[in-house]
């Protein structure tokens, strides 16, 4: 019997396809996932079901549109009578381990984690220990979580002085203070640790039966705000921010103000703060690119990335002042679902080197993974992007769904009552692709049509000139909003209201004081 291949499920969170040289990016960001996707099959149109991380990373782990899952809130719970993948392929033999930076995912019980014989969360001041979900904490627990609350009061008070200091923040880009930014006050976990952490586990194999195949669930947040690479990276790509004292200015203001990746923005950025941000995001996508290309070599030099699946996907992109958003909350513009995918499949059901135009969604990444393992259905196997590729070309609707984060919305009734009526922020926002179209269904009445291929950036609305599509692609929202079958669930996750995870994801932008 042939072998089944190990499987890398790697989240680049918070990153847009865009922003990627391989997908036209003018930027030499990117220059190791280039390398990657050339041997690999890299999808142009790949749509994440959700706007943010927690209802994106329940479909991709589950196959389910939000509508279906229904884990749409910080706070929520995916069902227990749904399975993850990580619990079909544990169930199927598979050694299951997450490496993951995100709290929403690798910190809260919200469900994400089960099916896991190991999960590592790197985000914060200290790493976990493997498989400490839902465990009783002991002695040596509680003084940990202790001594993680002191610690993080001190850093705190250090986070601040640097987020007002003008000459603090200069001393912030310098080599020696770099690490302590990356891995401890900008509290967006470890990448390098996680990737070495992973490598180690596929190519060590320590506590792994010799034949037994492994899962890999990997999260990644170089990309997500707040924003404080290397400074060799900014001297690259936002060179303007080491001698530019506005620029450093808007930028601290930027980094400390959480309220502020939240909400819309009353206006446009001017010229020098959407350099600023592209720039500063710009580097972190590059920082990240080196340490993957790493990781890369790691598995090639090993031998064993040629008898590996590896995925390479983002959970959502980031507004930087487009259609004056920022962040990740409320939209379903292609700056915020339209997501890198490539796979790199050692079967050769997928070609490498080639490249598909094709509309798929990052939910079917379930059945994929699945099918590669031996796992699936027939029905699961009819939704795996190997069939995708191997089909007739037809126009298949593709659909994203935002719902309103709850908390974000709690705090733009609070603040800014005016915001949420003029910009419909209470309302779900729906998409729908469908050939070389998309129609953004927002509440009941907005309706926004865009030609995908001729207008990426969404730039002009067709609704009103071409009237007969949007009824067509209405059509196919409206059957949408009634096939999906809801598991509907009051529960909340047993940890959401821990003091320390509260403090945890406030530091991200995920609650505020």
């Amino acid at each position: 019997m042939t072998r089944r291949p190990d499987i890398v499920f790697l989240v680049l969170d918070t990153q847009r396809a865009d922003r990627l040289s391989c997908y036209g990016y003018p930027v030499n960001t990117s220059p190791n996932l280039d390398d990657f996707a050339a041997n690999a099959t890299r999808f142009e149109r790949a749509i994440a079901a959700a706007q943010w991380t927690v209802p994106s990373h329940a479909s991709m782990f589950t196959g389910l549109y939000p509508s279906e899952h229904q884990t749409l809130q910080s706070y929520s719970v995916l069902p227990k009578t749904i399975p993850t993948l990580a619990e079909r392929l544990r169930d199927g033999g598979y050694y299951t381990a997450g490496f993951c930076n995100n709290p929403l995912v690798g910190v809260i019980n919200n469900g994400l984690r089960r099916g896991f014989h190991s999960f590592l969360n790197y985000s914060g001041l200290l790493t976990s220990r493997p498989n400490q979900a839902g465990a009783s904490p002991g002695l040596i627990s509680r003084y940990r979580q202790v001594f993680k609350r002191v610690l993080a009061g001190l850093l705190s008070q250090v986070q601040d002085a640097f987020a007002r200091s003008d000459a603090l923040l200069s001393l912030s880009f310098s080599p020696l203070m770099v690490p302590l930014w990356q891995t401890a006050l900008s509290f967006k976990g470890n990448t390098a640790k996680s990737l070495e952490d992973t490598a180690s586990l596929l190519i060590q194999r320590r506590n792994v039966d010799d034949e037994q195949p492994v899962f890999a669930f990997v999260n990644l947040m170089g990309t997500h705000m707040p924003y404080h690479p290397p400074r060799r990276y900014i001297e690259k790509f936002a060179p303007h921010v080491l001698s530019d004292r506005s620029a450093q200015h808007y930028l601290r203001q930027f980094n400390s103000d959480v309220y502020g990746w939240l909400a819309p923005l009353a206006g446009a950025l001017d010229d020098q703060q959407k350099a600023t941000l592209d720039g500063m995001y710009d580097a972190e996508v590059a920082c990240q690119d080196e340490l993957l290309g790493q990781f890369f070599q790691q598995l090639q030099t090993s031998g064993r990335l040629e008898d590996t699946l590896v995925i390479i996907c983002s959970d959502h992109g980031e507004h930087l002042g487009e259609k004056q958003f920022i962040g990740h909350s409320l939209s379903v513009y292609n700056e915020l679902v339209q997501v890198p995918l490539i796979i790199h499949d050692p079967s050769g059901q997928l070609p490498k080197g080639q490249t598909s135009d094709r509309t798929v969604s990052t939910r079917r990444l379930f059945h994929t993974v699945l099918t590669a393992a031996g796992l699936a259905s027939e029905a699961e196997a009819a939704l795996s992007l190997f069939q995708e590729l191997n089909a007739t070309p037809a126009a298949v609707p593709v659909f994203s769904e935002a719902i309103p984060p709850q908390n974000v919305l709690n705090l733009l009734q609070k603040r800014q009552p005016e915001l949420v009526r003029d910009r419909a922020c209470d309302q779900p926002r729906r998409a729908v692709w469908v050939g070389n179209h998309k129609l953004i269904e927002t509440g009941d009445t907005q309706l926004e049509l865009y030609d995908c291929l001729d207008d990426p950036g969404e730039s002009l609305n067709l609704s009103s000139i071409l009237p007969e599509n949007v009824e067509v692609l209405q059509d196919c929202l409206q059957s949408f909003a009634g096939t999906m079958t809801a598991t509907v669930t009051n529960e909340r996750a047993s940890d959401f209201d821990d003091p320390e995870v509260q403090r945890r994801l406030r530091d991200l932008g995920y609650l505020e004081d």
